[in-house]
């Protein structure tokens, strides 16, 4: 399921800052009296009644196009072309303001679907906030950003706004090709598809949409999104790339599996370590493909070394498989159809529970867990409760007194039995009386 965006906008000091510090929950963005002060965008996710949502926080519209002005309002454009929902935030204090219609006529030509807040309204009894119907642009929602008054009750218009979510086909299996910028993603999808359906330049960041393209290998359907490089978070710029950076994100959220390419000329960076853990920590089936091996000299730091050395730099990564391979020359690029099926076949792989219960109680043999000081630690069994990723729930009299390390101890001896390669697994305790 992608996770929308919710663009805050509106004419300059009408407390769009203070609005997005009320829903994210912290001071994230800086708030000042001075008009103007959100120059850059800010962006958090947010959640409300199990519904996630990215947040974004805008400058004020303003007067005119000339300097500075003219980079916020080329955000601005940017937020609402790209927002699925738009907080439309105006000063119920000062009242109707020419500003706000300026930003009204922005949003209509827009098209996108949008909710007139009236901030400032500390006490919606007493305080007239009717004149914003004369923009007409729907009923506004009094709210306080300062004392969070009525905050919730626009969270629920906000979530209820959203439209449910259409699932993919049953057959088809999303696969998010991601990395850091100019690693050869587009050329790889490209190579694999054996068309230029999409755009390659030696410049770092062509690719800026996430792009959808179906492919059937072997009666098996595919659907490759190509995202927008992810960069370390303090390097995404301002404008477009603010933008790539989030959709790529999305595209994870999106996937069943990430194919991680690793620039060979370059070795794996701390970025992309920081990638593969955003994949699997969201549940995603992961593969890293090594591109440009063509111009990698062959001698000691042979294929095998290079894996095992980048193994020991994230634990979870020796679960992960590699294939080395090469966008330009086509070497090994088909093969990742192969591995994308076995990598699926891990991910939605069921163990009977007897398999489970011996494989537990084989562990058990070998190490009992850790006893808590006066407190007895059993653990009676186990079972695997979900797929796709796949889950196994162990039970016992305390699951609250298991050590970590114990926990990891179970996974890896879980690993180890019934593989699961590519996909994560989680290992769950539960207390046997519920």
């Amino acid at each position: 399921m992608s996770t929308p965006v919710v663009a805050i906008v509106g004419r300059p000091n009408v407390g769009k800052s203070s609005l997005f510090n009320r829903i994210v929950g912290e001071q994230a963005a800086i708030v000042s009296d001075e008009a103007g002060t959100t120059r850059d965008r800010h962006f958090a996710r947010a959640e409300w009644n199990g519904r996630a949502f990215w947040l974004v926080d805008t400058g004020g519209l303003p007067e005119d196009s000339e300097g500075m002005n003219a980079a916020i309002r080329r955000q601005i454009d940017q937020a609402v072309a790209e927002a699925d929902l738009l907080l439309f935030v105006t000063d119920a204090s000062v009242g109707l303001h020419h500003g706000d219609e300026r930003v009204a006529e922005l949003l209509r030509k827009s098209g996108r679907p949008w909710l007139l807040v009236a901030n400032k309204v500390d006490d919606p009894a007493k305080q007239d906030y009717f004149d914003f119907y004369r923009l007409g642009a729907g009923e506004p929602l009094p709210v306080s950003a300062q004392n969070g008054r009525q905050s919730g009750d626009l969270l629920d218009a906000i979530t209820n706004a959203f439209s449910p979510s259409e699932s993919e086909p049953d057959d088809a299996l999303r696969v998010a090709v991601v990395g850091r910028p100019n690693v050869g993603k587009s050329s790889f999808v490209n190579t694999l598809l054996g068309q230029e359906r999409l755009v390659v330049s030696e410049t770092a960041g062509t690719t800026r949409d996430a792009i959808d393209t179906p492919l059937t290998f072997h009666g098996r359907s595919f659907i490759f999104v190509d995202t927008a490089g992810l960069r370390r978070q303090a390097k995404v710029e301002d404008g477009v790339e603010f933008y790539s950076t989030l959709r790529a994100r999305r595209a994870v959220e999106r996937s069943d599996v990430c194919v991680l390419l690793v620039d060979a000329t370059e070795g794996l960076h701390n970025q992309d370590l920081k990638i593969a853990t955003l994949a699997w920590e969201a549940g995603r089936s992961l593969i890293v493909v090594v591109n440009k091996w063509d111009l990698v000299e062959k001698g000691d730091k042979t294929s095998a070394v290079l894996e095992k050395e980048w193994r020991t730099k994230a634990p979870f990564l020796q679960w992960v498989p590699f294939l080395f391979a090469s966008a330009l020359t086509g070497q090994r690029v088909q093969r990742v159809l192969e591995l994308l099926r076995q990598v699926e076949a891990e991910r939605r792989k069921r163990i009977a529970t007897h398999d489970v219960n011996d494989t537990l109680q084989a562990l058990l043999a070998r190490r009992q867990p850790p006893q808590a000081p006066g407190r007895e630690v059993k653990l009676s069994y186990a079972t695997q409760v979900e797929t796709a990723p796949p889950i196994i729930t162990v039970f016992g009299n305390n699951p609250d007194l298991v050590a970590e390390h114990y926990i990891r101890y179970l996974h890896n001896g879980f690993r180890e039995a019934h593989g699961f390669i590519g996909s994560p697994l989680r290992v769950v305790m539960r207390s046997k009386r519920n």
